[in-house]
């Protein structure tokens, strides 16, 4: 028969709400150890005798939890192989217990028994002390171990393990990434115990408090306001959807795919403007109208039984994973050609077809004048282009010379053909300077409408209409403002 190790929680409190079978095996147990001896029920069994061994002094040589729940796991398998042995921890074994865990996964492969003998969690007497329902909603979170993506704010929230003020202070400064300085906490020391205490205090002064010890949760109660929740993804998916209900607003509840087309693309363009002019606020304001594109288009996909923003989450998550075997794998990307190289090769493989042409697809949805760019930058990676400028250059004026003989026989079509080869060849010129001909033009029209603008201001300062002035001296104005840095 294997050894065995055999794990008992001390409970919540102190010894009068230990039940007797466990009172008598840790009296009687000589082979006992203790994750920490800093608990109520430790310190009262003393007086009668108890023999025990702590890992306290492991918590104090390691700076990492990790460390300490990994060396008292592989202490406990060592003493094991000599003989059964048992662990006793605060609480229960299966609730916030990492070495536990730890033992549970390792220890059939190490030839060891384990069994769990019991005791009782923290989380009734927490459950009590603040007369809560966990039925409402709840979590129950590491607070050495805490994300601000882990938190759900709207549930009631219990936070366990806060040993001391230095982890009170992570669980601070996580929570406040979601909540208010000002938002009220309780603080809940040895609950269901003749000790039991609870303090309520504004966030900030969270790692304030004093008494912190290995009896400490810290409870979060859930969030009512509605403003507080707009933060949170479901906040918002819930106000699409309500858009898009039977009680919704009659423009968004009559929206398409196809009508939505248009917003989202002026919605690009508006984002990049923000980008361009470095307006921080801006650009949140318009990263927040792409998203609400994003929103809408998976709602109603979702409302027509096809798609959810799930689906697209989960999509555009395993793409990521995929195409990035140099972060998520063992391939190796020394620099960024690498890597776009990489990209490539993956998406072919997924794609899973043999390309008619090197063209096939590239530019797909783009406007015209990004299409043109991308159909180049493909062509050249095959070594169908221009080694430098001149010849790009001299294309130019080959069109201009082409388009100039297209306007003298008056021929519409031909003069259109001519008119996109000259774009193309200035496309070209972009992409030798590495110039995004898109932000290029865009620039150019902004610098166009604040000198019209100008233009207009002038006129209106004199009175007059448009129409009282001439070609030459509305230019004056031009040249004005150009002087002027618009």
């Amino acid at each position: 028969m294997s050894n065995k190790i055999t794990i008992i929680g001390l409970g919540a409190g102190d010894l009068n709400q230990l039940p007797y079978g466990l009172y008598k095996l840790l009296l009687e147990e000589k082979n006992l150890y203790l994750r920490t001896k800093e608990h109520p029920v430790v310190s009262e069994l003393e007086k009668e005798g108890l023999n025990y061994i702590s890992f306290d002094s492991i918590y104090e040589k390691n700076d990492e939890f990790a460390d300490v729940y990994e060396e008292i796991c592989e202490t406990l398998l060592l003493k094991a192989k000599d003989g059964s042995i048992v662990y006793a921890v605060p609480g229960h074994p299966l609730v916030a217990e990492k070495t536990v865990q730890l033992l549970l996964d390792r220890g059939k492969a190490r030839g060891l028994e384990i069994e769990i003998g019991g005791g009782q969690s923290f989380l009734d007497a927490m459950f009590q002390a603040l007369k809560i329902d966990p039925i409402e909603g709840f979590q129950l979170l590491d607070g050495t171990d805490l994300s601000a993506e882990t938190l759900r704010i709207s549930t009631h929230t219990i936070i366990g393990q806060v040993y001391d003020r230095f982890v009170a202070s992570e669980v601070k400064l996580t929570l406040m990434e979601k909540l208010p300085d000002e938002y009220e906490v309780v603080i809940v020391t040895a609950a269901g115990s003749k000790e039991e205490r609870l303090q309520r205090v504004p966030l900030y002064e969270l790692d304030r408090v004093t008494e912190v010890n290995n009896l400490t949760s810290v409870y979060v109660p859930p969030v009512k306001d509605e403003e507080m929740l707009y933060r949170e993804f479901a906040s918002l998916r819930r106000i699409i959807a309500e858009l898009r209900g039977p009680n919704g607003c009659p423009w968004d509840k009559k929206q398409t795919h196809a009508s939505l087309k248009k917003y989202l693309i002026e919605e690009a363009y508006e984002l990049i403007e923000a980008i361009n002019n470095e307006d921080i606020d801006h650009m949140v304001e318009e990263l927040g109208d792409v998203l609400l594109q994003v929103m809408l288009h998976a709602q109603i996909g979702e409302d027509d039984g096809y798609f959810t923003i799930e689906d697209v989450i989960e999509g555009i998550s395993e793409k990521m994973v995929r195409r990035h075997p140099h972060v998520f794998g063992d391939i190796v990307a020394e620099d960024e050609e690498e890597v776009l190289k990489n990209w490539q090769e993956i998406k072919e493989k997924e794609k899973g077809i043999e390309h008619k042409s090197i063209l096939e697809g590239i530019g797909k949805g783009l406007p015209n004048l990004l299409k043109a760019h991308e159909l180049q930058k493909e062509a050249a990676k095959t070594g169908f282009d221009w080694p430098d400028i001149d010849p790009v250059i001299n294309k130019v004026k080959e069109e201009i010379d082409e388009f100039q003989e297209a306007k003298q026989l008056e021929d519409k079509e031909a003069l259109e053909l001519e008119f996109g080869d000259l774009l193309f060849a200035l496309v070209n010129v972009a992409r030798h300077y590495k110039i995004n001909p898109e932000e290029a033009l865009f620039k150019t029209n902004l610098k166009f409408s604040r000198r019209f603008s100008y233009i207009e201001g002038r006129v209106r300062e004199s009175n007059r209409s448009f129409e009282d002035y001439t070609l030459q001296e509305l230019d004056q104005f031009w040249d004005e403002a150009k002087q002027k840095g618009l």
